[in-house]
């Protein structure tokens, strides 16, 4: 025990009774003594007092921080001190002193068991730790003794087989340097087969090997090689990423984009990307215009390399111009295609990606990568307007440099139509409507298209003046849809094909252009053979489908067959008044009645050359319409310019007669009126000013206007063999109704096509100008009923009449077959008119109704010129009038007789009283001033007074005061 104690001496260890001691002065700092403790048990206790001394306590007292409670007292206390208020106050201080003692020495006493017990271990454990450190020395001297115990050759062996482990390690860390050293042969092998990825995973490989063997000097090197190294693939990843703009390839792609990955730079990767493809853009469309440029200017002058985009476009060559624009559209076309694969790529990989990592567990990489795709996405999305603007930018340079008014029709349409297909592109690549292009082509060919325009106006004004309104013979089917000009309108029209190259199979489904030709194939393709491969098939060689058909309609017509009305509709269409296109049989032909001249042809449509260049024109305009849709209203403006001039030459030619209006029929109806009118202030050039003072405003609105044209000299109308011209007016009239019918036709994909804001004007030009075209019929036909039946000789041979006969006749009189005899020759030319012309049956109703007109008006004039009649004479007029009608309805099958009421209406009045007269003289107005003042004097005149008969002749004269 004594050894214990000196070992403890000299390290400075205490024996448990000093210990003991010491703890017994620190716990004579922190216990109060027994006295104290005495007093402060003896002390009355009141819990509650004593608890409310300690809760008003300052908080500031039970705080751990260390502060000066002298000092925070002081601060306390006020300016003024009042001593019996501090004594108070210190008397507190006191109380709550006292509080807090006691409570802490109730609580020491309540502890004291578990004191003393933790102070008995706390002693064991300092004795326990005592004998520890005898025994700790003790270890250390047999340890020495060991130690000394060992023989040097031992110590050696140890130290070898150490050596030796050190030695294999450096032996391993050689050969890796060896490798490291050789890996730029591989690196260059894998960058020559473009297996970025590869080459990339083995240098950062090799950079993280060449970081463990860095204390190695060689290394230092090494790693600066490899550094390059990188530097030299990322340089080499950059130009294989160039080559996605021009020609994608998956595979390729793929391989740039996980080199990109590895070396963590996508965003980067995305940002050089979309530069390469502005790059490429303008490099594409330099290199295009320079070969054609150079290929025609037919040297090798170096000076256009030198030229920016824009002049270069300028030396096109007219002949180079579209295919040369065909192959600047076909290179944007891949780079576009490129980038929309290029989005393909990420959406699909992106997918996959985003799958993949819903099912990892690593958050953080998660978030990066979406991140990643996010960035990407809106890169890619905001990449495919720019590209596209830079592509409208550098096709809208190549059309400014270009005149486009030099090109001939068909070539400037080919150049609309891959203009068009571009916008049609844009506008699948991003869903842009091409502002760019389409105010840049719209100018050029609203320019064009006015000049064209012009042109084609004053063709048809020559086409007309040379007009020998032949029939032209066309095949019963004709249809504008197997002109070449409107082939464009029977395929239906799929997104993906030109409008004017649609192919006949066109898919039902929605296809794309960029899913079209994703795989191969260009839209921009030009042609060898662009025009369809079938030829019009339209004329027939004599008018007849067939020669069976013309021998069969000129020897089964029989002139004196008649059929009830209810068979005649069977056969004949009530609206257009011409048959069915369908074979016509020997017991029909035989049924017809006699005022359908159309028997002896097929029922073809009447139309001449210049209705079919019209129609051709208006196919053409159709086709540009339809191709650059932003011209729509322009377009529909000049077609509708071309119905107009050709109405109105009609109407010029074979319709104009002053002395129409001045029959009171009312042939021209206020609509036809106002539409002549309307068409020869707005496009009718009356005057051919020489006046050099002219208005320069004045000069440009007779530049839009067009000469009135005039009829050929070959054209005779005063004939009355040929019924005055009557087979050139009915091929000129019907072939108006024919080109109207086209355009109400026309009509829905007018409107298709049409600007919502000027489909008024569509709407008003169908209304009161197309609709009009059948109401020139009646003017045009009018006059030859005037001149086919001899009307003044009808005249003459009634005023020889006796008509104060004192018996009544059972004969009639000759001026009834006189006229009857008129109408039959007026039907015999009609036919002879028909082996020329197919006269269409509202057009013989018409001639017929005008004739008949015309004779009951004449019957009545010629009544009204009677000097003396008697009653008998009255009976006698009704008895010609009645043997009238019962042979015209003979020759013709009009019902009612047109005018019939005229005429008996007015011979009726020749019974009536005073009275009754005064009242059907202001109801009948139709009957001119001479024929009711005839009545009044010639038939009443013999049973009224004077006064009677002038009250009669003044109510006449207020009638016709209002018509002078």
């Amino acid at each position: 025990m004594q050894k214990i104690k000196s070992l403890m001496t000299r390290q400075g260890l205490k024996s448990p009774p000093e210990s003991l001691s010491d703890l017994g002065a620190i716990e004579s700092l922190r216990v109060p003594g027994k006295e104290e403790f005495r007093e402060l048990r003896e002390q009355p206790s009141d819990p509650q007092a004593e608890q409310e001394l300690i809760n008003s306590i300052e908080q500031v007292y039970f705080s751990t921080d260390s502060f000066d409670i002298v000092k925070y007292e002081l601060e306390k206390l006020p300016p003024v001190l009042n001593l019996q208020e501090l004594e108070e106050y210190r008397d507190k201080l006191k109380q709550q002193q006292a509080a807090v003692s006691k409570k802490v020495a109730d609580l020491i006493l309540e502890k004291q068991p578990a004191y003393v017990k933790e102070l008995e271990r706390v002693t064991s454990l300092q004795t326990g730790l005592q004998l520890a450190a005898v025994i700790c020395t003790n270890g250390r001297r047999h340890l020495n003794i060991a130690k000394e115990g060992f023989t040097q050759a031992s110590l050696g062996l140890l130290a070898n087989q150490r050596k030796r482990q050190l030695l294999i390690g450096l032996l391993k860390s050689l050969r890796t340097i060896k490798t490291l050293q050789r890996t730029d042969v591989r690196l260059s092998e894998m960058l020559e087969e473009e297996d970025y990825p590869g080459a990339i995973q083995l240098c950062l490989e090799c950079q993280k090997a060449a970081s463990t063997f860095k204390h190695y000097s060689c290394i230092s090197e090494l790693n600066s090689k490899l550094q390059d190294t990188l530097e030299q693939i990322e340089e080499q990843l950059d130009v294989a990423l160039s080559k996605i703009c021009k020609n994608f390839d998956i595979n390729h792609y793929t391989k740039v984009q996980q080199a990109y990955r590895l070396l963590g730079k996508t965003q980067t990767a995305m940002d050089q990307l979309h530069m390469h493809f502005t790059q490429a853009i303008h490099n594409t469309v330099f290199q295009v215009v320079l070969g054609y440029v150079e290929l025609c200017a037919g040297n090798t002058d170096t000076k256009f390399q030198k030229l920016q985009y824009k002049d270069l476009c300028t030396h096109v060559t007219p002949d180079s111009y579209i295919p040369c624009l065909a192959d600047l559209c076909k290179a944007l076309w891949e780079v576009m295609l490129s980038y929309y694969r290029t989005m393909e790529w990420h959406e699909k990989h992106d997918n996959e990606d985003a799958t993949s990592a819903s099912e990892g567990s690593n958050m953080m990489g998660t978030e990066e990568a979406n991140f990643d795709r996010g960035y990407i996405k809106k890169k890619l999305e905001h990449g495919l307007t720019r590209i596209w603007q830079d592509v409208q930018l550098k096709v809208k340079t190549y059309l400014l440099g270009t005149d486009l008014s030099i090109f001939k029709y068909d070539d400037f349409i080919f150049v609309l139509d891959i203009i068009s297909r571009l916008m049609q592109v844009g506008e699948e690549f991003c869903g842009s409507k091409s502002e760019v292009l389409q105010e840049s082509i719209r100018k050029q060919s609203v320019n064009y298209f006015k000049n064209y325009h012009r042109t084609r106006l004053d063709e048809l004004r020559m086409f007309l003046e040379n007009e020998t309104w032949e029939l032209c013979p066309v095949k019963s089917n004709f249809s504008i849809l197997q002109l070449h000009e409107f082939k464009f309108m029977e395929q239906s029209r799929s997104p993906s094909v030109s409008p004017s190259k649609q192919p006949s199979s066109a898919s039902s489904k929605t296809v794309t252009l960029f899913e079209q030709y994703c795989s191969g194939g260009n839209p921009f393709e030009i042609q060898a053979n662009h025009k369809d491969e079938e030829t019009e098939d339209v004329l027939a060689s004599n008018g007849y489908e067939s020669d069976e058909q013309e021998k069969s309609a000129y020897q089964e017509y029989d002139s004196d067959s008649d059929v009830p009305e209810e068979l005649k509709r069977d056969y004949v269409d009530e609206q257009t008044g011409d048959a069915p296109v369908k074979s016509i049989s020997r017991e029909t032909l035989k049924s017809r009645k006699k005022s359908d001249y159309s028997l002896n042809k097929v029922n073809a449509p009447i139309l001449t050359n210049t209705t079919l260049n019209v129609i051709r024109l208006v196919g053409k305009y159709m086709q540009m319409m339809n191709i650059l849709k932003p011209i729509a209203f322009d377009v529909i403006h000049f077609m509708s310019q071309l119905f107009d001039y050709y109405l109105y030459a009609i109407y010029t030619f074979f319709g104009r007669n002053d002395s129409l209006e001045s029959t009171g029929l009312g042939l021209s109806s206020s609509r036809l009126r106002t539409t002549l009118n309307r068409i020869q202030e707005s496009l009718i050039d009356l005057e051919v000013s020489t006046d050099p003072t002219a208005t320069l405003t004045a000069a440009e609105e007779r530049k839009e206007k067009v000469p009135s044209p005039h009829l050929s000299h070959l054209v005779v109308l005063t004939s009355g063999d040929t019924l005055y011209g009557l087979a050139e007016r009915v091929v000129a009239t019907e072939s108006l109704v024919f080109l109207a019918e086209q355009f109400e036709f026309l009509q829905p994909h007018l409107d298709a096509v049409m600007p919502a804001v000027k489909k008024p004007f569509l709407q008003q030009f169908y209304s009161q100008t197309v609709s009009t075209a059948s109401e020139l019929r009646k003017p045009i036909y009018w006059i030859v009923a005037g001149k086919a039946i001899d009307y003044e000789q009808m005249l003459l041979l009634m005023a020889n009449v006796k008509w104060d006969v004192k018996e009544i006749m059972s004969q009639h009189n000759i001026y009834v077959d006189a006229l009857l005899k008129e109408f039959e020759q007026f039907n015999m030319r009609l036919n002879e008119v028909s082996k020329r012309v197919r006269i269409p049956l509202p057009v013989s109703n018409i001639l017929w109704e005008h004739c008949i007109r015309l004779a009951n008006r004449t019957i009545v004039e010629g009544y009204a010129n009677v000097k003396k009649c008697s009653n008998e004479g009255r009976a006698l007029m009704q008895l010609d009038f009645q043997q009238f009608l019962m042979k015209l309805e003979k020759l013709t099958d009009i019902r009612p007789i047109p005018d019939k009421e005229f005429v008996e209406t007015y011979i009726k009045a020749y019974y009536l009283t005073e009275n009754d007269m005064e009242r059907w003289i202001k109801e009948h107005r139709e009957y001119s001033t001479k024929q009711l003042t005839n009545l009044v004097n010639v038939c009443l005149g013999s049973h009224i007074n004077k006064k009677a008969r002038q009250k009669l002749l003044s109510a006449i004269d207020d009638i016709d005061r209002p018509k002078r």
